[in-house]
């Protein structure tokens, strides 16, 4: 990202205050986590600040003291807060109802103590572990307070934790400490009042930031006791880019901009010392308000969980009161033979002491109720709660096998794949969108000079890397040092050859200014670092190392490049810079600067050459450039025509491309450049527009010098990676805060862009603008609006909304003309930071939501990390479609948190994005690992396992309520307790933990060569209503045959009850263990184990429960096992049961196969299969 410290190239919020008015102003809360609302500073109500007197300046005690706080609960808060979130998972309220009536003496059917453990078990587990989560962030928090720092107190310098900072104290930071609160400079250890920071904790970005104490205040910084004044400045606000306000010091009176404070979070770098006074601390700093409170996230699959066990929910209300209602009309109908009839009773007939008396009978009425009550109970695990401790036992193997993959490994930074989050694995096989930082995710934010146009002349198209320790090291002699670019640069010896050349002739001069303009033109700072070399005659050597540091990456290289070619950049002030040209130091006086911005979409630098020659230096965009140039004629005439071919050939190649130009300037020129500069400078009202006019002033009749072509380094796999994603059905869109061309460079060399795409490009300063360019847009390309009225616009999952889709609800479905043309073509988005401040409102929201989801490719440029998070929730608010964030840096960390799946990388960025995101990996190519492997691995897994686990527990509960119908109502069971404990504990758990772990439909080679399979998560092919009702509808048939053909087969015999539930608990375990057999895709030795091994259990446990003799089925097992009747029941239900299944799968997979069928038939045959396209053919996406 390319920052820039002057409040001219403030580009985010743009070039004018009213787009800070526009930042400010209150809008619409669409997220608890992101609210574009701050509170602007109003001429009539600004923060007054009293320098050194923090009780003058918080009088009021408004101001907030330093001390943070990240957590998410407090020791008071902490039992309840956890909890409601925890029964957001409707089955938890079920089963507190549950345990709840079991505390009634009438329906005491368990133990009152037991019938609570389960339910407690997971409560307490799930607490601890957000619990151990929370401590984390509480220690973190008190680390993070009681840093010390030095305040000044009584004229001394004393340190204080960071927690008792107040606004208006003086604060002292030394070289390489975190800078404790935002704060305005006073002075630095460099006389010109010049400090170095690092802001990677703040926007992700490494480089190097320049800012300035003023001049008025640095000169009396050393005297301590003198410093005082009043500061007025703007309320606290999100907008890291950008700050106004006035200082008041020594009677004079003079502006502060984002060059004059330093933010929390940023590290002082390569300066002694700086001091500032605190303008915004803790909650109110910068840092603070663009963090996003961590939110509790849910898969989707496991919200749909829930709208399937309200279903359950209503088949258990509707049986149990099947069993009520009858058991009424059968005691209404027997009620004057309850002591002779089984079942019932109203008094004991037994030899003891109860003979004779009365049972507790309540009569018809209150026994039909609590007959209710009682079958709830009895049926309860129709609503599975061992499914939620099953899911989180499966996504602890499955997690286990992510972080284990090997082709996730970075060895580059020796950093593995990380789960840090277990409760959304299946959500990684449904993801639609993809939001992606760019620099240090995308690219490795290395940048490498590739080409040059020098004069009309095309070099580069054989560079060659010089000897590691040859190359760049130059001649000079500084004081006994050798100086020596830290960086390695293919060179064109051509070029090389016409640098070493006299300085004569058009050709050489154009050349040497060209370079002198990229040494110079820029805000590299070079920072010299020494090392002690032995040479051959034993003496040592000091050499000198250059590192650049700058805010651009692509400064760097050009710096970096010119040093290659003999103009090192040795040394820059605030006054002037040195530039080492092939072994001779030229000092050269800066008078101005103007840095880059949107608007001009140029640089330039004035400077003084020793000879009193002043020139104009200017680099930019070619599409402002040429327009600027002299006109055609002399050295211009056949430079231009040949420079604009090169620029042609070199953004074809996706190189970032500058153009450079320069001009001498007169002494009347320059004198009149000067007033308007200074003027411009100090102005307080419209002080960018009058900048930008000072610059075009200079900014013309320009000579054509050359132009470069810079390699953005992506990172290894990443164009693959995307077109990867783009086949599987998923939209990318890169959410950058560096600049417009940057973000469409880096989009052409990655396969986002493409050359025959329409840009629609959206840059507006006002809401009347971008209602206007949203307007036009939509026109243009016959964009047509979404139907917004629910809350969740749901989407065909079969098919991409975009505009080059033959059927899209957004868009007619026949066209003609212009518009059929418009629709062929593909489409991309680009928008900047600064119209996202008017757009995300109520209003505009909806008309870039049409745009945004009807383009293939989104890039938005310049944006604030909130606005990341914005656009997020964009898509997230209005459609049900599954969103994953990808980033490397602390600017990323909202946009992480409000995606469904937040991935974030370990880069060079720090690890703010790692500790926020739910997963974590090295590289980003590795995404498409895990998403078209893993992904739909685990979707495919769990989503079966939901299913399996329904079926499960409810062809078992179904079995005990047709037993129920026969036993006149009654609620009781010829199973024993034992068996309906053990049914969910051990006959029936691990071959579903097993499967759900390590079964897979495709192997990992077939997933990444066919990226459209990936489409079976969007139309939720694993599970969906659909499969839910005919899963039940197999339920009820397996239920049925289960329990009537041992009924029918026994009928004339003389067996017992106990002998029956025998027989129903071994046939049921084996039926659901055949049928989870018959749905396995891939067999290993552990399946096997775990499925034919869980019958075996079965049986062992059977013989070991019939052999106690205290049990009333003590022996039933080994009378049953000798009849042939006992085994003609158990084949003639397993059968008849799992017939229909079959025929159903045969005759789906034979003429109706999904792509998964075909791949995995063809997988086993060895066949490619003809209808899925590979990822060498035209993706879909």
């Amino acid at each position: 990202m390319e920052l820039h410290n002057n409040s001219t190239s403030f580009e985010i919020s743009g070039a004018s205050s009213r787009v800070q008015e526009k930042w400010n102003k209150p809008q619409r809360s669409r997220h608890k986590s992101v609210q574009f609302e701050e509170d602007l500073i109003h001429e009539e109500d600004p923060r007054l600040i009293y320098i050194n007197d923090w009780r003058r300046t918080n009088d009021k005690y408004e101001f907030t003291g330093n001390g943070i706080r990240t957590s998410k609960y407090t020791l008071i808060t902490f039992l309840p807060k956890n909890i409601f979130i925890q029964f957001h998972r409707v089955a938890y309220l079920y089963f507190l109802g549950i345990a709840a009536l079991n505390q009634l003496p009438p329906l005491a059917v368990f133990g009152r103590t037991v019938s609570l453990f389960p339910l407690l078990f997971v409560l307490c587990v799930t607490a601890v572990k957000d619990g151990y989560e929370d401590w984390r962030r509480h220690r973190s928090d008190e680390v993070e307070n009681n840093r010390e720092a030095l305040v000044l107190y009584a004229g001394q310098f004393q340190k204080k934790k960071w927690k008792k900072i107040q606004a208006g104290e003086v604060v002292k930071i030394y070289a390489d400490e975190t800078i404790p609160c935002d704060m305005v400079l006073l002075g630095t250890s460099d006389p010109s009042g010049i400090a170095y920071i690092q802001t990677m904790n703040l926007d992700g970005e490494s480089n190097l930031k320049t800012r300035y104490a003023r001049q008025e205040t640095a000169s009396m910084v050393l005297d301590v006791g003198a410093i005082s004044g009043l500061i007025k400045c703007e309320q606290p606000n999100r907008n890291i880019y950008e700050f106004k306000a006035n200082m008041e010091f020594n009677g004079q009176r003079f502006p502060l901009n984002q060059s004059n404070i330093i933010l929390r979070g940023c590290q002082l770098k390569n300066t002694e010392w700086v001091i500032g006074v605190v303008v915004y601390a803790g909650q109110e700093t910068k840092a603070m308000l663009n963090s996003a409170a961590s939110p509790s996230k849910r898969s989707k699959l496991e919200i749909y969980m829930n709208r399937e066990t309200l279903w359950l929910s209503f088949f258990l209300f509707i049986m149990c009161l099947a069993v009520a209602v009858g058991m009424g009309l059968w005691l209404e109908r027997h009620k004057n033979q309850l002591d002779t009839l089984p079942y019932y009773r109203k008094r004991y007939f037994t030899t003891g002491r109860f003979n004779g008396k009365s049972y507790k009978y309540y009569g018809i009425y209150m026994e039909t109720f609590f007959s209710f009550l009682s079958s709830i109970i009895v049926f309860q695990i129709m609503i599975p709660i061992s499914l939620y401790i099953t899911m989180e036992l499966v996504r602890l193997g499955q997690s286990y096998f992510m972080i284990e993959d090997k082709h996730m490994y970075d060895s580059s930074s020796d950093t593995r794949f990380q789960c840090r989050s277990l409760n959304i694995n299946e959500d990684l096989g449904q993801v639609r969108y993809v939001f992606s930082d760019k620099t240090g995710t995308l690219t490795e934010n290395k940048m490498e000079f590739r080409r040059a146009s020098v004069y009309g002349k095309n070099y580069g198209s054989f560079l060659i890397r010089a000897d590691p320790l040859e190359e760049n090291v130059h001649a000079t002699t500084v004081e006994g040092r050798g100086q020596k670019l830290k960086s390695q640069i293919a060179i064109d010896n051509e070029l090389m050859e016409l640098l070493h050349k006299d300085l004569a002739g058009d050709e050489r001069i154009a050349a040497h200014e060209f370079f002198l303009t990229l040494a110079a033109c820029n805000t590299v700072i070079p920072i010299p670092t020494s090392s002690a070399s032995c040479t051959e005659s034993g003496l040592h050597e000091y050499v000198g190392a250059i590192n650049y540091q700058g805010e651009s990456p692509d400064e760097q290289a050009l710096v970096a490049a010119a040093s290659a070619y003999g103009y090192t950049l040795f040394e820059r002030t605030s006054g002037h810079i040195v530039i080492d040209v092939n072994g001779e130091k030229l000092r050269l006086d800066l008078l101005g600067l103007h840095e880059f911005d949107s608007v001009r979409k140029r640089m330039s630098v004035v400077i003084r050459f020793p000879n009193d020659t002043v020139k104009v230096l200017v680099k930019g965009a070619d599409s402002s450039m040429f327009s600027i140039l002299a006109e055609d004629s002399g050295r211009n005439g056949h430079v231009r025509p040949a420079t604009q071919s090169h620029l042609t050939e070199y953004s074809s190649q996706g190189l970032r491309t500058l153009v450079v130009a320069a001009r001498d300037l007169t002494d009347e020129e320059l004198s009149e450049w000067q007033c308007k500069y200074e003027d411009a400078s100090t102005s307080l009202t419209d002080r960018s527009v009058k900048l930008r006019q000072t610059a075009a002033f200079i900014e013309c009749k320009l000579n054509l010098l050359g132009a470069t072509g810079i390699e953005d380094k992506l990172q290894d796999g990443v164009p693959e990676a995307i077109e990867s994603l783009r086949q599987a059905g998923i939209k990318v869109w890169v959410l950058t805060g560096d600049k417009q061309e940057t973000a469409i460079s880096i989009g052409l060399s990655s396969k986002l862009l493409t050359t025959d795409m329409n840009q629609i490009i959206i840059n507006g300063n006002s809401e009347d603008e971008c209602r206007s360019l949203l307007a036009d847009a939509k026109a243009k390309y016959f964009v047509k609006s979404l139907d917004c009225g629910s809350k969740y616009l749901k989407y065909k999952k079969d098919a991409e909304v975009t505009l080059d889709n033959t059927k899209s609800s957004t868009m007619p479905q026949q066209h003609s003309g212009k518009e059929e043309e418009m629709l062929s073509t593909s489409h991309a988005l680009i928008i900047d930071g600064n119209s996202l401040v008017y757009i995300l409102e109520k209003d505009l929201e909806s008309e870039l939501f049409d745009l945004a989801t009807s383009c293939k490719v989104v890039l938005c440029c310049r944006v604030a990390p909130l606005q990341k998070a914005g656009i997020v929730d964009l898509i997230k608010s209005r459609t049900d479609d599954m969103t994953l964030a990808i980033g490397d840096g602390a600017n990323d960390v909202s946009m992480i948190q409000m995606a469904d799946v937040g991935v974030g990388i370990c880069g060079q960025e720090g690890r703010q994005a790692v500790m926020a995101s739910d997963f974590a990996m090295g590289q980003f190519r590795f995404l498409k690992r895990l998403l078209l492997v893993h992904g739909h691995w685990n979707y495919q897994r769990v989503g079966y396992l939901v299913l399996y686990n329904f079926y499960r527990n409810a062809v078992f509960v179904l079995m005990l309520f047709w037993y129920i119908l026969s036993t006149a109502f009654s609620t009781t069971s010829a199973l024993t307790d034992l068996s309906s404990v053990f049914y969910s504990l051990i006959y029936t758990s691990i071959p579903t933990i097993v499967v759900g772990i390590l079964d897979k439909d495709l192997n990992d080679e077939t997933l990444l060569q066919y990226p459209r399979l990936y489409g079976a998560g969007h139309r939720q092919e694993s599970y969906n209503m659909r499969l839910f009702w005919i899963t039940m509808i197999d339920t009820l048939w397996q239920s049925l045959v289960i329990f009537y053909i041992p009924v029918f087969i026994y009928s004339d015999s003389s067996i017992d009850i106990w002998s029956m539930g025998s027989l129903w608990t071994i046939t049921v375990v084996i039926l659901v263990n055949v049928h989870l057999a018959m749905d396995v895709q891939r067999w290993i030795f552990i399946t096997h184990v775990a499925v034919w091994g869980s019958i075996i259990i079965t049986y062992a446990c059977l013989i070991a429960v019939d052999s106690i003799p205290i049990f009333p089925n003590y022996g039933t097992i080994y009378h049953l096992a000798k009849s042939p009747s006992y085994w003609l029941s158990i084949f003639l239900i397993l059968t008849i049961a799992l017939l229909p299944r079959f025929l159903f799968k045969v005759i789906r997979q034979n003429f109706w196969p999904s792509d998964i069928q075909i791949a995995r038939e063809a997988e086993i045959l060895g066949d490619q299969p003809d209808n899925l396209p590979s990822k060498s053919s035209k993706g879909s996406g």
